[in-house]
């Protein structure tokens, strides 16, 4: 214990650190260029040429999910709010149950690289892709600020620094990086990157997962007992230390729970994963993998948490760089010393590296594929054309996210990413269940669903305590405070309010959609019959 108190400052060798990290960069940077080769048309780019197997897709699909959110994030909030905290891992994977049953298959049968795509099948083309190119920007955009703010808080936790302005400086060079691999790699590059980094992510979780249950004896029980010891507070077992307080906070976790659940089967990073496969069969297998993969990874995330409650402390987590989010790489320390400290950081980067490139291809290919190519140019790009519109979109991006997450920086980042996840199951999610499930369903009633959800979610999260009037609030300053809406996450309002706008809209609407294109959509989603001549047309 006093060790560690005596190197809060930065825990381990920066030199050493930096090296492990230089050396990941290198090998993943070779790997990208060598998976950019075959990069010639928009199919490579955005859908890996769909040359992956369920199984290489599912556990890119997990290296996707299992963000810095799952492993900093998650196991920083159980080693301070216990229980409470556990609840994140119980809602991200519960919430793969929902992709599994209504989207996986179905997506993958009707669309060809983006939700727009599946949208427009039946709706108008223009608006829908105009919206859906606008809901996935803003999504993209919330997780990328929690990926951000991972990557300041751990790397200055790695290398000592406290202040803000090299913290910022971090960050714009975790930014520069991830440009460089998503313009290079491209979605093919990417998936290599999600691979690598959820076998090693999984693999070192495990590592120090058995390492804390051995130091106790193999019996979960004494780590338990050991962390209440250590906390001098045995309410970290029970529920209720973040979302008991008072009924509000009851409301809060309801809100967050249904963000969280519903929000999985509506982020497009992983919706856009789904067409990497060659046929609906991988796409499913594709899921039931991940499903196996961050199932595993979750049981380690409740040990991790609670080991790092036991062996560092959660008054030391706190005042660390970083705060909560520095209870994985802390723990590591304690165990391993520099070397494994060295190795769980470098692994904990490549998470937000992977993440990032994930999301930013996401919203590149969106905004090329459907504002450029299928509003501007009206399906007619000319060739090559819509790679470099969507080169273009990613530095823009790059650097809209880079000054996001100097903002967001010192936040959970598991909390960050459940607003992200509120965003998305607010604008994406009625949508798509209607469109793929509703006949009566019309273009009006789209955009007011996804219009409606993205805004209301938005405007409650700017006057919420998330932005102002708290002290964890964004906005720190003295006397700003313009939070009127009492909850952290806005799910519970925006998410049944776009599903009863896209209804309401729909049944008032007089212009009923083309009755023909309906019925081609459900067969198409279900059977897959004509899908195979979409893609390759």
């Amino acid at each position: 214990m006093l060790h560690l108190e005596a190197a809060s400052t930065s825990p381990g060798n920066p030199w050493l650190n930096i090296g492990i990290f230089g050396a990941f960069v290198a090998i993943t940077l070779v790997i990208v260029f060598r998976a950019s080769r075959n990069n010639k048309t928009a199919a490579d780019y955005y859908a890996a040429g769909r040359s992956f197997t369920g199984g290489q897709n599912g556990s890119a699909i997990a290296g996707d999910y299992l963000s810095a959110a799952s492993f900093l994030g998650i196991v920083g909030a159980i080693a301070t709010t216990g229980y409470d905290g556990f609840l994140y891992s119980i809602g991200f994977l519960v919430a793969w149950l929902v992709a599994l049953l209504l989207v996986a298959e179905l997506l993958r049968n009707t669309g060809k690289f983006t939700m727009g795509d599946v949208l427009s099948f039946r709706l108008k083309q223009r608006p829908v892709r105009i919206a859906a190119a606008i809901t996935t920007l803003a999504v993209s955009f919330f997780y990328l600020l929690a990926q951000m703010a991972g990557a300041g808080g751990l790397v200055s936790l790695l290398l000592g620094i406290g202040d803000g302005v090299g913290q910022a400086v971090v960050i714009t060079v975790v930014g520069g990086l991830m440009i460089l691999y998503v313009l290079v790699g491209g979605m093919k590059g990417t998936t290599w990157v999600q691979i690598i980094k959820a076998v090693m992510l999984i693999v070192g979780a495990g590592v120090m997962t058995v390492w804390v249950l051995a130091l106790n004896g193999f019996d979960f029980s004494a780590l338990l007992d050991r962390a209440v010891e250590v906390a001098g507070n045995p309410a970290i077992l029970d529920p209720g230390l973040k979302y008991g307080v008072s009924d509000l906070a009851k409301v809060d976790f309801l809100s967050l729970g249904l963000a969280l659940v519903l929000g999985t089967a509506a982020l497009p990073h992983v919706l856009m994963r789904f067409y990497t496969v060659p046929t609906a069969k991988e796409a499913r297998k594709s899921v039931v993998w991940a499903i196996w993969l961050i199932g595993i990874f979750y049981v380690f995330t409740l040990v991790l948490g609670y080991g790092a409650a036991a062996l560092v402390g959660p008054e030391v987590i706190a005042a660390a760089p970083g705060g909560p989010n520095s209870a994985a790489p802390l723990l590591a320390f304690a165990l391993g010393g520099p070397l494994l400290l060295g190795i769980i950081s470098a692994v904990a980067f490549a998470t937000i590296l992977a993440v990032v490139a994930g999301l930013t291809i996401t919203a590149a290919a969106s905004f090329a594929h459907d504002i450029y190519a299928s509003v501007v140019k009206k399906g007619k790009p000319e060739p090559g054309a819509e790679v470099k519109v969507a080169r273009r979109t990613v530095v823009i991006i790059g650097i809209v996210a880079i000054i996001g997450g100097i903002g967001a920086n010192g936040q959970n980042i598991a909390f960050l990413v459940a607003l992200a996840f509120a965003v998305a199951a607010s604008a994406n999610l009625p949508t798509i269940v209607y469109s793929l499930f509703w006949k009566r369903f019309t273009t009006r009633g789209a955009l007011w669903s996804m219009y409606g959800g993205l805004i209301s979610a938005i405007v409650l999260i700017a006057f919420s305590p998330v932005v102002s009037g708290s002290a964890t609030s964004m906005l720190k300053t003295e006397g700003i405070n313009f939070a009127w809406f009492p909850l952290s996450n806005p799910g519970i309002v925006s998410i049944p309010l776009a599903f009863l706008l896209g209804w309401i809209v729909s049944v008032i609407d007089n212009r009923r959609e083309d009755p023909a294109k309906q019925s081609e959509m459900e067969v198409r989603s279900l059977t897959g019959i004509g899908a195979e001549k979409a893609t390759h047309h």
